[in-house]
């Protein structure tokens, strides 16, 4: 299963925020969209990503810097990314190995969707549902 299978059934509505905005605004649009990132743009192009984590630094450093400190402050601006082409496997892979839990999906340079774990998660599962189905229908004869 492709990533833009995913992004299909899910829709590729991304929430994102400015650079140049207060981190404490940024919690707002986490908590009022119920999402643990967004990914901050510049224009249209995505510079980086706040996640709930690195809101939980800041605050835990300085609460008080929420309300000063600028997103692109905050942030971080090393983006781990797949394309809609990618398999679903490819980004469980390197959404493990870089331990993250949000993934934005750029296409052409455009920013196109964000997958959590969750869906990584739920769509292998709904894939290999389907592949267990087939191969019982297989052993017992209903397929040939």
């Amino acid at each position: 299963m492709r990533i833009s299978d995913v992004l299909e059934r899910k829709g590729g509505e991304v929430v994102t925020v400015p650079p140049d905005g207060s981190v404490h605004a940024a919690m707002k649009v986490l908590v009022g969209n119920n999402v643990g990132s967004v990914i901050v743009v510049d224009g249209e192009s995505p510079v980086g990503i706040l996640t709930e984590r690195d809101v939980l630094r800041l605050g835990a450093a300085d609460p008080a810097s929420l309300t000063g400190t600028r997103v692109s402050d905050a942030m971080t601006r090393d983006l781990v990314v797949a394309t809609p082409g990618d398999l679903v496997e490819y980004a469980a892979g390197v959404m493990t190995s870089n331990r993250i839990r949000h993934l934005p999906i750029i296409d052409g340079g455009r920013l196109v969707g964000v997958l959590s774990i969750g869906d990584v998660v739920k769509a292998m599962k709904q894939e290999k549902e389907v592949e267990n189905r087939y191969l019982r229908d297989y052993i017992q004869g209903a397929v040939r």
